[in-house]
């Protein structure tokens, strides 16, 4: 291996240890923890250190978000392919997307509520956020003339389910009765 080879696998192992660590300390304390001081001394490296890979903290907290929608990708392409019935996957996406946002509220936040650069629907979105939207478009697409209006629509349902479960502002109990709705509008068209 050569030294520019070493140096780039260096470097790409100090980004991940500093998003690692920051994922970290936001899911024990909150986002409001994670200051670049912080980083630094998680990691053992210095501030300028840390600021070699990372203009700022917002940019620190969009490399985690753009791992989280990688993340949240391959968890919703997994549920979808564990059923060939339309509605079933339809559920198992749902199902997985809210299971996502809930065990990981620190991340989820970093996805979609904090201020990031990430832009949605835009000729320069990025892979990843275009990946996310993929795995949920892809159990919407069959038989759909509307794709893109649907699975807009569904992400919104479920990113909005996920919010007001997350603030504790609609019952948990009628969960499964939600999502049969959200998957009832998407099959009647």
């Amino acid at each position: 291996m050569g030294v520019a080879e070493r140096k780039t696998r260096e470097r790409a192992d100090r980004e991940h240890r500093i998003t690692a660590a920051a994922r970290l300390i936001a899911e024990r304390e909150g986002w409001s923890a994670v200051t670049i001081r912080r980083l630094a001394d998680e990691i053992e490296y210095s501030q300028p250190v840390v600021y070699s890979h990372f203009e700022n903290r917002d940019a620190i907290v969009t490399a985690v978000a753009l791992e989280g929608f990688g993340e949240l990708a391959k968890a919703l392409r997994k549920a979808a392919q564990r059923s060939s019935d339309r509605a079933k996957a339809i559920e198992n996406v749902a199902i997985a997307y809210l299971a996502f946002a809930r065990q990981h509220p620190a991340l989820y936040e970093a996805m979609f509520t904090l201020p990031t650069i990430l832009r949605f629907a835009d000729a320069d979105t990025r892979p990843e956020l275009k990946d996310g939207f993929a795995a949920l478009a892809s159990v919407v697409a069959p038989s759909r003339s509307d794709v893109e209006v649907a699975t807009e629509t569904f992400w919104a349902a479920l990113h909005g389910l996920a919010e007001l479960e997350r603030s504790g502002r609609i019952r948990k109990s009628a969960r499964d009765q939600r999502i049969a709705l959200v998957v009832r509008g998407l099959l009647d068209s």
